[in-house]
């Protein structure tokens, strides 16, 4: 008795649904799991053929299961290979997995069928099944995308390419013609300060202030054009990469006297340059030409840069470690706001006004200093003038 009401017991709790038939197929029990899944009351099925609870093809296929199960006893899953659904009361339908078991029975034979549903399996089964399809298609479109991309970096890289090779046919012509229009202005320019000269001598005997004022105004406008023609030349020179430094030993001094020698004579009404050398030695290994292009340039700025009746200091500087050139005036000073820019080519403070220059110098001295492993820097303040220092390490 206890066996039978803990049987009892199990068939009621059981997850899946279980149902017994008798020989001719007719419901003659099922558990509350079985009754839920249906959607029937137990009155409702008891006593009915099992084939009230198959839709088609299986209704009609249902006792040749049977059949075949009473010829062979096999007992096996009977939808295997395909699938099996249920029927319930409101029409829908359902996948299950149905195993047959024959029980005997007192004097008789019954049937038992264990319903395991697969509804949930079968949604997940779907998912997995949206999800395949949505990655698949999401790979397709990303392969799409990537082969767009290649596509488009492979274009790109062909016009970059096209466009360097533009570019450097475009800096070639630059270069050429920035080299022939310098050497091509050069001879006329050298004509009209012979000219000058001339006219200035001639003139002498007459003592006419104004002849005197317009050979200067000549001169000037020479000496302005020339420097331009002079920083266009050093700068395609330094992009076209043939500027090359020769190491020389050479006396810094006599180099730097030399230079103040010819910058005084450029310089404006009682304005003096004052040179002074630091030191034991006088002997650096350096190029000599690019270290006396530097020289010039910065004092031609600051000669520029600075008011009649003023000192622009020159100080040079040879120690154990290393070589100092200096060049610091008094004059108008960069604005704080421009000081990051001053060696950028082509760049002029905002306060020069109509002071002539190309914004080239500044970018050829640091280009030459690098070349001869040296360095560029200056200090400055508005109105309070500007030291620039060139050093080179020994």
């Amino acid at each position: 008795m206890e066996t039978a009401n803990l049987l009892k017991a199990i068939i009621e709790t059981a997850i899946d649904g279980i149902l017994t038939i008798d020989n001719r197929g007719r419901v003659e029990s099922l558990n509350p799991a079985a009754l839920k899944l249906f959607g029937y009351s137990a009155e409702e099925v008891i006593g009915k053929n099992i084939s009230m609870l198959m839709p088609e093809p299986d209704r009609s296929g249902h006792d040749g299961y049977l059949h075949r199960y009473q010829s062979t006893g096999e007992k096996r899953i009977i939808g295997k290979g395909r699938e099996v659904r249920g029927l319930r009361k409101d029409g829908t339908t359902f996948p299950f997995r149905l195993a047959v078991s024959e029980v005997q029975y007192e004097d008789r034979i019954i049937y038992t069928g264990f319903i395991h549903d697969l509804s949930k399996e079968k949604e997940a089964e779907q998912r997995l099944k949206e999800y395949a399809a949505e990655l698949e298609e999401l790979v397709e479109e990303r392969t799409k995308s990537l082969k767009k991309m290649v596509t488009a970096l492979s274009e790109a890289k062909e016009e970059v390419s096209l466009s360097l090779e533009k570019e450097k046919e475009l800096n070639q012509m630059k270069s050429r013609f920035v080299s022939m229009a310098s050497h091509e202005f050069r001879t006329p320019l050298s004509s009209v300060q012979l000219s000058s000269v001339l006219i200035e001598k001639y003139a002498e005997p007459y003592d006419n202030v104004h002849i005197k004022k317009h050979v200067g105004k000549i001169k000037n406008a020479v000496g302005n054009l020339t420097t331009i023609l002079n920083d266009f030349l050093s700068l395609e020179r330094l992009e076209a990469g043939r500027v090359e430094p020769a190491f020389t030993s050479f006396d810094l001094v006599k180099l730097s006297e030399e230079v103040t020698e010819e910058m005084q004579m450029i310089a404006k009404e009682d304005q003096n340059i004052i040179y002074q050398h630091t030191g034991l030695e006088s002997m650096v290994n350096l190029d000599q030409n690019l270290l006396r292009n530097c020289m010039i340039n910065l004092i031609s700025n600051a000669i520029k840069y600075s008011g009649e009746h003023t000192f622009i200091e020159f100080n040079t500087e040879i120690s154990d470690s290393k070589c100092t050139v200096m060049i610091s005036d008094n004059g108008i000073g960069i604005p704080q706001a421009d000081q990051k820019n001053m060696f950028q080519p082509f760049f002029r403070a905002n306060n020069t006004g109509n002071i002539p220059g190309t914004g080239l110098g500044l970018n050829i001295v640091m280009r030459y200093a690098k070349l001869m492993q040296g360095e560029l820097h200056f200090e400055s303040e508005i109105n309070k003038g500007a030291k620039f220092i060139l050093s080179f390490t020994k």
